[in-house]
């Protein structure tokens, strides 16, 4: 069953129990079972807090949540990708982080990941009010299809009695008085102050260089994309600064999409690039800055004349020219992973942080917990860091040291650079004329970005909800080497010939979009890529026949799929369209005994 099949008849599987060891937040202290929540549609999602994907998911599904809020649950299911997203008072800091108004359940052992057949974060799974699993999708772009699904649901259980009315189990938790609360970014300014991202409550903090004191707020403090003076500009969720010149200062204004500009004297806040609106594959990738979407920007820096931007939510590097008022992509394809080379050929895995020396642009790759960097030329390059799913704290030489994470990096002085090794809770080194990683502070809690004050580095401690000021140290911290791997079960396949199906059925009243040609695309690569014989590589069929080399036991099979869809009604001359996309990083073991088909799931169920 692929992109061509007809959508089957709904398929009624009772729905696995939500069962996880860290337990519920959101709930006021309460437990809660499908039993608690029949009579209501039950939208799942199983998530986990480092993935930009998830993140995104998580905006596209606030309108439904208050949109259908007497009849609608979502429920969160945290299921970690990182040794530190199984930790508990990590996921409860991260659901106040990004603004989670559902309940959440904590599954740091993927119990009720691997009950659901999850494979990619971020999945979908919805429920019917009787407690049957009706629809399934994975990735980003699917809450117009849930809507129209759960608008069915309510229509068909209201006529049925089945559907039951009122408040969900929501229970909102008691807010922390802090300063800072989560602040993702710093930056000191020319008058020695520092300028913080205050991410969680969507407004810029200007201190004192004490770092503690408040000289000003920039922002309303209410999640907006509203141009103004300081008190009623709106910013949503913001990360990186960078000086534009010494009056100004750019902002990555990560959920709104967009470029900000505040005027140092005023506080007035401008919009330099960005719509508001999240790119999607098919749209420009350069032009005017105003008229360019943008994805997700979390960190900004001035590099070769530009300000260059971590485009997290599409693993590219681009860049605003503020001379001509434009954008461009810079780097990267899009595709999720590590691969060093021409920029237009780089792969990159959620770029967060930005640092600039004169012949450098010093990057945080986060999901291949890796340090890179990008030449004058605009070649990119590896200094620590394997890929995707290898992962830890361990010094020495670059070539096998591990990182967990990484959020930020900062240029130092003697030609090295700082790295907030965000997920251990460390800074640490990298020398380049040694090629030596060490450790220089530990208990630091998820430090995400620093900056240099003098001889000082003052380090966002982004779940301490404050900055700490350290001494440069002479002599590094040693620490207990350790090394993770994702915790993910592998799928036992054959080795030999594997169909590989992406399951994918449109929205009810919508149809595939060949208006301009195929509107389906497959990617196929491996880890390592000995794993794969024949099938990788892109086309348009999203079913494909993949033969896999039994020489190598073990590896990950990276599929990237996409398939657009439209409104089907012949009246309208243009109707609404809607792209779905997915990465799915899938660890497979190779065995005699092991299926002959892999089936992922972009939307519909698995016939």
């Amino acid at each position: 069953m692929n992109a061509a099949s007809p959508a089957p008849r709904r398929a009624r599987v009772r729905a696995p129990e939500l069962v996880g060891k860290g337990g519920w937040l959101n709930t006021g202290g309460k437990d809660l079972t499908l039993a608690e929540l029949r009579g209501k549609c039950v939208v799942v999602d199983f998530w986990t807090f480092c993935c930009i994907n998830c993140l995104h998911v998580l905006d596209e599904l606030r309108e439904l949540e208050e949109k259908h809020r007497d009849t609608v649950v979502i429920v969160g299911v945290h299921s970690p990708k990182f040794v530190h997203e199984a930790e508990h008072q990590a996921v409860v800091d991260a659901v106040e982080r990004y603004g989670v108004e559902h309940p959440v359940l904590d599954d740091p052992e993927l119990v009720t990941w691997k009950q659901y057949a999850v494979r990619a974060w971020p999945t979908l799974v919805v429920i019917d009010p009787e407690g049957y699993v009706v629809a399934q999708h994975a990735g980003e772009g699917h809450a117009h299809a849930i809507e129209r699904l759960v608008e069915e649901l309510e229509a068909e259980h209201a006529a049925k009695g089945t559907l039951r009315r009122g408040d969900g189990p929501y229970v909102a938790p008691e807010p922390e008085p802090t300063v800072l609360r989560f602040p993702g970014k710093a930056l000191a300014l020319p008058n020695g102050n520092l300028l913080v991202s205050d991410t969680t409550r969507h407004q810029l903090v200007e201190l004192e260089e004490d770092g503690e004191t408040v000289v000003r707020r920039i922002g309303s403090g209410v999640r907006g994309f509203v141009d103004g003076g300081a008190g009623e500009a709106g910013f949503s969720e913001p990360q990186g600064l960078a000086l534009l010149d010494e009056g100004a200062v750019v902002v990555a204004d990560t959920v709104n999409h967009a470029l900000r500009r505040v005027d140092l004297a005023t506080g007035a806040v401008s919009t330099l690039a960005g719509t508001g609106r999240q790119w999607w594959q098919g749209s420009p990738t350069s032009g005017p800055a105003r008229g360019i979407d943008l994805s997700s920007p979390w960190d900004v820096a001035l590099f070769g004349g530009k300000v260059w931007i971590a485009m997290a939510g599409v693993h590219q590097l681009w860049a605003y020219d503020p001379a001509a008022g434009t954008v461009e992509v810079t780097a990267g394809t899009t595709n999720e992973g590590l691969v060093d080379g021409p920029g237009p050929e780089a792969w990159f895995a959620q770029p967060s942080g930005l640092a600039a020396t004169e012949d450098r642009l010093w990057l945080a790759d986060s999901e291949t917990s890796a340090l890179r960097w990008v030449d004058p030329d605009g070649a990119v390059h590896t200094a620590v860091g394997t890929g995707l799913f290898d992962f830890g704290h361990r010094d020495g030489a670059a070539g096998q040291a591990l990182l967990q994470h990484p959020l930020g990096v900062t240029a130092l002085p003697d030609g090295s650079v700082a790295v907030s090794d965000t997920y251990n809770h460390a800074l640490r080194r990298y020398d380049p004329a040694t090629g030596e990683v060490t450790t220089l502070a530990t208990d630091l809690r998820e430090p995400s970005d620093a900056v240099l004050v003098g001889d000082d580095i003052v380090v966002v401690e982004s779940a301490r909800h404050r900055l700490t000021r350290l001494r440069l140290p002479e002599e590094a911290v040693r620490v207990e080497s350790v090394a993770h791997r994702t915790q993910r079960a592998a799928t036992d396949v054959a080795p030999g010939a594997v169909r590989l199906d992406v399951i994918f059925q449109a929205p009810a009243g919508q149809k595939l979009d060949t208006r301009y040609g195929p509107s389906t695309r497959l990617l196929v690569s491996a880890t390592p890529p000995e794993l794969l014989l024949a099938g990788e590589g892109a086309g348009t069929d999203l079913s494909r026949t993949v033969e896999l080399n039994p020489e190598v036991p073990q590896g990950v099979l990276h599929v990237s799929a996409m398939a657009a869809s439209c409104d089907d009604d012949p009246v309208n001359e243009y109707p609404a369209c809607h792209v779905h996309q997915q990465d799915w990083g899938v660890p497979v073991r190779l065995t005699a005994s092991g299926a002959d088909r892999l089936p992922l799931v972009l939307a519909g169920m698995d016939g």
